[in-house]
């Protein structure tokens, strides 16, 4: 199966307890960390493949090579293959790191890598995968999945926000679990949710 997810902030220590812009109630970095590797492996399969579109985590040490084989620690504990879509908290140095210790899941790498985004045919639909919400208005057929705004909405139908805190995790029912990516099974039932929340508001 294929997933999608963004957002996950390993180690961002700043982010924890009663945040406006995107909170989560952990005690500390351990516990909000092992919550997402949880939820994500009881969902997503060995030979799954995850989309992350961004901001895989926030860790700054010195020597700065502390921090990624920190995460990469954390990445490497994660169901899948991942491929990882550059938000504006990931540092070329860290995918640079990560390709230098990448491996073989089943004969393909463990991680690939793209700075922008992923445009994406699936199921009769087209995704652009993206870091940052994309306004697609020339192209209304294309669905943009995207992160980086964590507990806000882009008012439009087209836009979805994956984000392990987005709000359009609240169209599922039941919701997935924190750090849980979604399949684009549920977000086939985002996007209806969605188009019909927003056809009642007008």
């Amino acid at each position: 199966m294929q997933f999608v997810t963004a957002d996950t902030h390993f180690y961002h220590s700043e982010l924890l307890g009663v945040d406006k812009f995107a909170p989560r109630p952990f005690p500390n970095v351990e516990a909000m960390n092992q919550t997402i590797i949880d939820n994500w492996n009881a969902k997503v399969g060995e030979n799954d493949l995850v989309y992350h579109l961004g901001d895989i985590a926030l860790y700054f040490t010195k020597p700065p090579r502390k921090s990624y084989e920190a995460v990469e620690e954390v990445l490497r504990s994660l169901h899948g293959r991942l491929v990882l879509i550059k938000g504006n908290h990931d540092s070329r140095a860290l995918f640079k790191y990560l390709a230098a210790h990448n491996f073989m899941v089943n004969g393909q790498p463990k991680y690939s890598f793209h700075d922008v985004g992923v445009l994406l045919k699936y199921d009769h639909r087209q995704y652009y995968l993206t870091h940052y919400p994309m306004m697609l208005g020339i192209a209304p057929q294309i669905i943009n999945l995207h992160g980086h705004i964590h507990h806000y909405m882009v008012p439009a139908k087209e836009n979805i926000n994956v984000g392990v805190d987005a709000p359009e995790m609240d169209f599922l029912h039941p919701r997935p679990a924190f750090g849980a990516p979604v399949s684009f099974a549920e977000i086939e039932e985002m996007i209806s949710a969605k188009a019909a929340a927003l056809a009642q508001q007008k």
